[in-house]
């Protein structure tokens, strides 16, 4: 019996009502296990092709073609897609926090960095994600600490958070046309 003959309900049907069911998924994910993500949920998200690493990973260099990908699956088959993650202390390129000097990059030039890379990708993808992880995981695991150490804490401060959300903001507000 395959997975299409089976008599189990959708879940996301069955909790409509209530709450999306979401998946984390990557392009292979979306051959492998098609007919139980387009059976179960109904909010995509990508495991890593919207992390800076991997959509942004050097200067004037942008890599869509993984999350664009996981965009047209959903458009496909009727799925939301959360957009994860804008701005995370893992899986950042070096290049970002490095100034032209090799020394780390100034609040300034980070900051515009930050803004320049949440531009791109939040207006590409302006209609088609329904919702951003802007800051990912910024808060500290430990009770020693408040924020996470990063270096984006230690080279803009505490309001990289606020400046990120900001923006993000800017980027989803604007009413000219998507980037391609």
């Amino acid at each position: 019996m395959t997975f299409q003959e089976t008599h189990v309900s959708s879940l996301f049907q069955a909790f409509s009502r209530y709450f999306d069911i979401g998946a984390a998924v990557n392009p292979k994910t979306l051959v492998s296990q098609k007919d139980l993500i387009t059976k179960h949920y109904n909010s995509l998200t990508a495991e890593n092709q919207m992390k800076f690493i991997e959509i942004h990973p050097g200067p004037e260099h942008y890599t869509f073609e993984d999350a664009d990908t996981i965009i047209e699956f959903a458009a496909q088959h009727g799925k939301k897609v959360r957009g994860h993650t804008l701005v995370w202390h893992n899986q950042t390129p070096d290049w970002v926090f490095t100034g032209p000097d090799g020394e780390p990059a100034s609040r300034e030039l980070l900051l515009t960095r930050m803004k320049e890379h949440i531009d791109r990708v939040v207006r590409r993808y302006k209609g088609k994600v329904y919702a951003w992880d802007v800051v990912n995981e910024a808060i500290e695991d430990s009770h020693d600490g408040y924020l996470r150490s990063s270096k984006w804490l230690e080279l803009i401060g505490e309001d990289y958070i606020a400046k990120a959300f900001e923006f993000a903001h800017e980027a989803r507000s604007r009413r000219d046309s998507v980037l391609q």
